[in-house]
Order: C-alpha cells, then sequence, then structure tokens
C-alpha cells in the first residue's frame, strides 16, 4: 500500500474514532418512517479545507457524510482529475509554476496538462467575497489534486475498514468544452472506470449528475447506463431538454423559470433519476416575510424523481432564509427533500441528528 495512503488512512482512522466517541446516535437509516435524506459532500468538507483537497473528503467522511462529490475534468492526456473547474486559475498555485502556459483569454485550463504536470501544483482556498470569508480558511495547504479513480479506491478501502458505505456523486463539467477539446463524450471515458470499481445499477450508491442534459441523455441511451442520473439546475435561465434559441437564454423571473422547469420535468423523467436544484429555486420568501415553496419539489416528487439540492453554507443564505437552522428546517421537514448538497457536512448531519432525536 502507497505510503501517503497509509498517512492517509492512518489520519481517517483517529478522525472516525473520535466522531464515532462523540456521536449520540449511529447514522440512520430511517427517519420517521422515511428514508433519512442524503447529506451529500460539496466537494468534501469545503467550508473547511480547500475543495476536493483530500483533507476536505478524509474530514467529510470522518464527520460521517453519506456521499462526497466529485466534480471530474480531463487532463490532456486524457486523466479524469478531481476538479470543480475547467481552468486552474481560482484554486491551483498554477501561475507560479507555469506562467507562460495561459490562453489567449488569460486563463490555465486543465486540457493544456497532462497529469504528471498538475499533480505538482498545490490547491488554494477559491477567493471569495467578503461576505463569504467570515469563517472560512484563508491560508494556503500543500495539498495536491486527486485523479478519479485514485479518489474511489481510497474511499472505498475507508469503507472496508470502517465498515461504512459513503457513496460518491460525480459531475461531469463541462462535457460540452471536453468534447470540443477531446473529440468525445466524458461519458464514454468515465463508465468503464465506474464499472471497473463496481459501480454499475440503480442500487449502487453512485450518481452521476451534469448541467448538460445531452451527457445525461447520451449516458442513459448510448451507453445504457443503469446508475442514477441527476440534472442540475442554475438559478438563472437556460435550457434544459431544448436546445438553445437562436437569441440565446431567455430573461424570465424566478417563478417563470420554475415554470419553464417544471413544464419539462416529464420529458427529464425519461432520462434521469433527479434533479440538482440551486437553493435559490426550491423556496421564496413573500412580501410578509413568510417562506413559501416555489413548488419545485413536490412537483418532481410527483414525477417519482429525488430532489437533492445545492448549496447548503453556514456563510452563504439563501435570500429567502435568515439562519442556518431555518435552512435545515426547509429543507427536512418542509420540502423533505431527498439529500442536500453542504459545504458543512458536520452542520447538516448535526441537524439531521437532532430531527431524529426528537
Amino acid at each position: 500500500m502507497p505510503a501517503k495512503l497509509v498517512t492517509s488512512l492512518a489520519l481517517i482512522g483517529a478522525c472516525v474514532a473520535s466522531h464515532m466517541a462523540h456521536s449520540q446516535d449511529p447514522l440512520p437509516r430511517k427517519l420517521k418512517g422515511e428514508q433519512v435524506p442524503l447529506v451529500i459532500a460539496h466537494r468534501g468538507a469545503s467550508g473547511y479545507l480547500p475543495e476536493h483537497s483530500q483533507g476536505a473528503k478524509v474530514l467529510a467522511y470522518a464527520q460521517g457524510a453519506d456521499i462526497l462529490e466529485q466534480d471530474v475534468v480531463l487532463s490532456r492526456d486524457g486523466v479524469f482529475v478531481v476538479a470543480h473547474d475547467i481552468t486552474l486559475d481560482k484554486t491551483t498555485d498554477v501561475a507560479d509554476w507555469y506562467p507562460d502556459r495561459k490562453r489567449a483569454d488569460g486563463h490555465y485550463y486543465y486540457a493544456d496538462f497532462d497529469w504528471a504536470e498538475l499533480r505538482q501544483l498545490s490547491l488554494v482556498a477559491r477567493e471569495l467575497s467578503a461576505e463569504e470569508q467570515s469563517g472560512r480558511f484563508q491560508q494556503k495547504y500543500d495539498q495536491r489534486m486527486v485523479r478519479l479513480d485514485d479518489e474511489i479506491r481510497f474511499i472505498q478501502e475507508l469503507n472496508r475498514l470502517f465498515h461504512k458505505n459513503v457513496g460518491l456523486h460525480i459531475e461531469l463539467k463541462a462535457p460540452a468544452f471536453h468534447r470540443q477539446e477531446f473529440g468525445g463524450y466524458m461519458s464514454e471515458r468515465l463508465m468503464p472506470i465506474l464499472n471497473e470499481f463496481g459501480y454499475r445499477s440503480d442500487r449502487d450508491l453512485c450518481f452521476i449528475q451534469c448541467f448538460e442534459f445531452e451527457e445525461l441523455r447520451y449516458l442513459r441511451q448510448n451507453l445504457n447506463c443503469r446508475l442514477q442520473l441527476i440534472q442540475l439546475i442554475g438559478g438563472s435561465p437556460m435550457m434544459l431538454t431544448e436546445p438553445p434559441s437562436a437569441g440565446g437564454e431567455e430573461k424570465m423571473s424566478r417563478t417563470a423559470w420554475v415554470a419553464r422547469i417544471i413544464s419539462q420535468l416529464p420529458a427529464l423523467a425519461e432520462i434521469v433519476n433527479g434533479i440538482g436544484p440551486s437553493l435559490e429555486l426550491v423556496a421564496e420568501i413573500q412580501q410578509d416575510g413568510s417562506i413559501r415553496s416555489c413548488g419545485l419539489v413536490e412537483a418532481a416528487h410527483a414525477m417519482q424523481l429525488c430532489v437533492h439540492p445545492y448549496t447548503v453554507r453556514a456563510d452563504g443564505l439563501p435570500t429567502w432564509a435568515s439562519s442556518l437552522d431555518q435552512l435545515h428546517h426547509w429543507l427536512f421537514e418542509e420540502l423533505q427533500v431527498d439529500g442536500l448538497f453542504t459545504d458543512f457536512p458536520d452542520l447538516s448531519l448535526a441537524y439531521r441528528g437532532q430531527r431524529q432525536r426528537q
């Protein structure tokens, strides 16, 4: 076993042992007769450590997250790298290493670097607005990016050692960009990796998500993927199952945008198992200060689609929530979502545990 993996396993062992020793309850699987909403670690415990670093994943695992999210992009030599952006600028020290490798637009792209070059870089904290910086780390950490296959191997080894079943939520980033760069679908490269590690059916705790419906449709119809597929939906209007108009995206109110999404749920349900909407699309605040559902979660559930909204952040609440407790209450109690993405898995798990004990 590689020395780095042994060191990481020793660290995780101490963290998990400490977490379990201080937990009042084991991880609940049922809550009031229903399946417990999944707590999905958004890029790991990214509220505490740089996103997608091994440290962030170790911490999220130790905190008890059900699912670890893995955003993936491709390096020039075809390696799946766990990273959120197709560019390196905001989350690595690439400019210190390769100052002359940026494109004409001023950005550095994963697609222009081989894995051997990328593994030299250190991850840094993403720059945040002044409002977002409260309580966030500001340091640069000597943590390196990870290949997807190594990440899966690491998680599966942890599951074996600790008799757990922490799953994966894999997001294919910018497939259209990758098709242009590499001449093929990302999915064609991804499925052999997932099959190798035993992820093959909707019974496996592995989701594939994407903002681009075409990639999800290709997965289901052309590659016969049986894993659970999630259509991500942003807070601004974009076409989902329909091609964009020649004039570009329409400008519309949130109410009209939600109505558009709901109208497309039947077509989505033929391909995907669920949706991942922005928090701004699931509820809204009224003139009297009260909160009401936008109707999207209920409509999706009526179509037998699961709902995994994003992203719960202690330092970045949606416009309709005034506190983290209120946000959790609405997601868990009022909307009864099937899972949620969170930068702070420990805080979401604490609320879920409190709810279970009531």
